[in-house]
Formats: structure tokens, C-alpha cells, sequence
């Protein structure tokens, strides 16, 4: 939620302020300061690593994905030094109980890694958007998203953010190209606006698809609906209130061991 300041300021420093303003994603001095402040304040950024619903769901063997090891390394260990190297100290951890407990001995408190964890209980849900919507009342700016069950470390999150901060969008997501995107959620998009948000159509001709990485203000956690991708996205594109931001990079999946094999390969 926004609020109306008044605030005094040098001139010359104004003239600096009002040089960023190209009417196009930064249309006037509000925003540019708005912009600017963000980006001072990249130190205290805020992330969430998704990690909801059933353990049953998210377990490969005796061990959820998580926290499998490739090559000595667990995913969120991975997950919180690529946060931490792109300027998120402060980071929330959603999952069940039994999964926080496996995560916490990992990583503890953070300390280690240079940043705060931040472990928040998920009781039940229904979909991504339920497991979200706990961190309601606990952050009051724009945050991050990712979710737990992928390697993310080539992707340039900070052009995701600073894109995001640009455009002022209710949120912005990760888009990649795949060559299934009935596997995935579809896209349709003008520019850089999404027009239309589709989970996992059975035919589709588009082939830019959702990348599980997002950017939103704690507005998104408004929304209705169980499921980011079939309710909460879907929504808030109809509305024309959400952008999309192309990497070139693409995130990695750990689903089975197939995966954990593949990549173990690789390395």
C-alpha cells in the first residue's frame, strides 16, 4: 500500500532525481524516487523460497527436494548463496514442519551464508497461492519469490527485480521458452505485459511459459484463489496488472532422481 509524503530536498539533488524520469517506466518524480530508494535499500530485500504442501508430494527417496545433495551440495544451500549474492539478506522459508526441521539443519539461522531465515510453518494447503499467503502481515514492501524444488544460479535475478521496480507491476514473472509448454504456464504477451496467464493447457502453440521466479507487492497476497498459476496469475493478467521479464537463462528442476542423476552428471 502507498502512501502520500511530503519531503524536503536539495535542488541540484532533485535535478539528478528528475534526469531518470524517461516517461516511459519511470514517469515522474514520485516513482523515480520510489526507484531509487529501492535500490539503496537492496541490502534489506526480502525473498521467499517456496517449499509448500505435502511432504509425500515433494519427497525423492527417503529425502524431500530440497534438501537433496548434487555434488555435496543441498538445493537450499544453492538457493540461499544465489539470494545472498544478489543482495537478499533477508529471506522466508514456507514448508511443513517435518520440512523446516530438515532445512533448518542445513542452514540454521543463516548466519553462516550471510543472511536472516526467516522459518514460517505452513499447517495446510490447497496451492502455491495458500502456501504464499501466510507470510501476509509479515512483509509491508515488494519481494521475491522462488520456489524451492529448483537451481536458479545462472539466472540474473537482479535484472528481474530492477525490471520490476521499473514498471511499478502488481507483480513480475520469470519468463523462459519451452518446447512442452503444456508442461508449464503459458503465455500471452504484448510487449512486456502479459496478457494471459494458462496452466498447463492440453494444445498450445505458444512456447513462452512462467519460470517459477517472481517479483510482487504484498498486494498480490490479496488475490483469491488456492493456486498462483491457475488463480492468482491468471487474475491479475486479465487486469493487465502483470509483467513479464525474458531470461535467457533457464531455471532447472529437481523432480526425480532422474534429474538429480543428470545433473550430478554434469558436474
Amino acid at each position: 500500500m502507498k502512501k502520500k509524503i511530503s519531503i524536503t530536498i536539495e535542488k541540484s539533488l532533485l535535478k539528478d532525481i528528475d534526469s531518470i524520469i524517461d516517461n516511459i517506466y519511470i514517469r515522474n518524480r514520485s516513482q523515480a524516487i520510489e526507484y531509487l530508494v529501492n535500490l539503496a535499500l537492496g541490502e534489506n530485500r526480502n525473498a521467499v523460497i517456496l517449499v509448500g504442501g505435502p511432504e509425500d508430494k515433494i519427497r525423492i527417496g527417503n529425502d524431500c527436494r530440497t534438501t537433496i545433495k548434487i555434488n555435496g551440495k543441498s538445493i537450499i544451500e544453492r538457493a540461499v548463496e544465489k539470494l545472498r549474492e544478489s543482495g537478499f539478506k533477508n529471506i522466508f522459508i514456507i514448508a511443513r514442519q517435518n520440512i523446516l526441521t530438515k532445512i533448518f539443519n542445513i542452514i540454521k539461522d543463516g548466519a553462516v551464508y550471510g543472511v536472516k531465515i526467516n522459518y514460517i510453518e505452513e499447517k495446510k494447503s490447497n496451492g502455491s497461492a495458500d502456501s504464499l499467503r501466510i507470510i501476509k502481515g509479515k512483509i509491508d514492501t515488494d519481494f521475491l519469490v522462488v520456489y524451492g524444488d529448483i537451481l536458479f544460479n545462472k539466472i540474473n535475478i537482479e535484472e528481474l527485480w530492477n525490471d520490476h521496480l521499473k514498471q511499478n507491476a502488481l507483480a513480475t514473472i520469470m519468463m523462459t521458452t519451452s518446447s512442452k509448454p503444456s508442461e508449464k504456464g503459458t503465455l500471452k504477451v504484448e510487449g512486456n505485459k502479459v496478457l494471459k496467464f494458462t496452466q498447463k493447457p492440453k494444445e498450445s502453440d505458444i512456447y513462452l511459459v512462467f519460470s517459477p521466479i517472481f517479483v510482487a507487492g504484498p498486494e498480490v497476497l490479496e488475490y483469491p484463489g488456492s493456486s498462483l498459476e491457475k488463480d492468482v496469475f491468471p487474475e491479475i493478467a486479465s487486469k493487465n496488472l502483470l509483467n513479464g521479464h525474458l531470461s535467457s537463462e533457464k531455471e532447472i528442476h529437481i523432480h526425480s532422481v532422474k534429474d538429480i542423476n543428470k545433473m550430478r552428471n554434469k558436474n
